[in-house]
């Protein structure tokens, strides 16, 4: 899919996503050596639109795997069509049971679900596996099953086994820890905060429209933001809803009001948007 680092690195930017020089390398690793990734981080930082860039710049489909408490194989893996079968047994009465069982467990009653869609087929394709950290600890047994040898077993068809392996990202924001075996599996990248530099040219790339002094100002201001005791401090995808929500005031710069008036979008919870309000030299900007 990449032959280099900084193949890795213009094909995504090409996209929109910025890589890290962390982000690349990690990327090119796990296509060079068929690893899926795991990627850690706090809410916002681009983990979910990694994936979907890799996708993009690789012409591949994206499966993707909401994950979410209460998950369970039939949403990730397969179920049968039962509304279907059931149709099919009620037209086959005169039949045998052991005929109509061989024709209602075959591939035209199957519902793959984003697991199996990911391994069937020859077309490239990312799976991604998002939010791993919300699925319940029982589908972690699932995923490695996947995962160390691309098949699934589907009892009644046999083992269906991966022709072209998926470029697989799973996502995970840390609210609980993942089991050991499946972090064996996985290359680790952890995407944090951009720096001041990346983070502006993010700004500048989804924000165009905004003026250099304040753009600078944006990112100087949310890292001061980051640097505060928050319940939630701002994502990279705020920093730009911020920059956008600006643009759309037509301000020219953070004066006290803009800033006042704007600060919602930013933070998310009423003490944070008091506590950076009495803490903020909001002149500064």
């Amino acid at each position: 899919m990449f032959t280099s680092v900084d193949d890795v690195s213009t094909r995504l930017a090409a996209t929109g996503y910025l890589p890290s020089p962390a982000v690349a390398t990690t990327v090119f690793l796990a296509d060079r050596l068929g690893k899926p990734l795991l990627v850690e981080g706090p809410a916002g930082v681009g983990k979910t639109e990694l994936a979907k860039a890799v996708a993009e710049v690789a012409g591949a489909r994206l499966v993707r795997l909401q994950c979410y408490e209460g998950v369970d194989e039939s949403r990730a893996l397969y179920e049968w069509n039962h509304a279907k079968q059931l149709l099919r047994i009620s037209a086959g009465r005169d039949e045998t049971w052991d005929e109509t069982r061989t024709d209602i467990f075959s591939e035209e009653f199957l519902l793959p679900r984003p697991l199996l869609t990911a391994i069937r087929g020859d077309d490239p394709k990312v799976l991604l596996i998002d939010e791993t950290d919300k699925a319940d600890v029982e589908v972690e047994g699932l995923l490695l099953e996947v995962l160390s040898d691309f098949q699934v077993t589907v009892p009644e068809l046999g083992t269906i086994e991966a022709t072209t392996r998926p470029f697989v990202v799973l996502t995970s924001n840390a609210s609980r820890e993942l089991s050991e075996a499946l972090r064996r599996r996985c290359l680790f990248l952890h995407i944090g905060f951009p720096d001041e530099e990346l983070e502006r040219r993010i700004v500048r790339l989804k924000v165009p429209g905004l003026g250099e002094a304040l753009t600078e100002s944006v990112v100087r201001v949310v890292g001061a933001l980051r640097e505060m005791d928050l319940r939630k401090v701002p994502s990279v995808a705020e920093t730009i809803d911020w920059a956008r929500t600006l643009l759309a005031l037509g301000a020219d710069s953070l004066d006290e009001s803009v800033v006042h008036d704007s600060l919602g979008v930013l933070l998310k919870h009423q003490d944070d948007v008091l506590k950076a309000a009495a803490k903020l030299d909001l002149g500064a900007g």
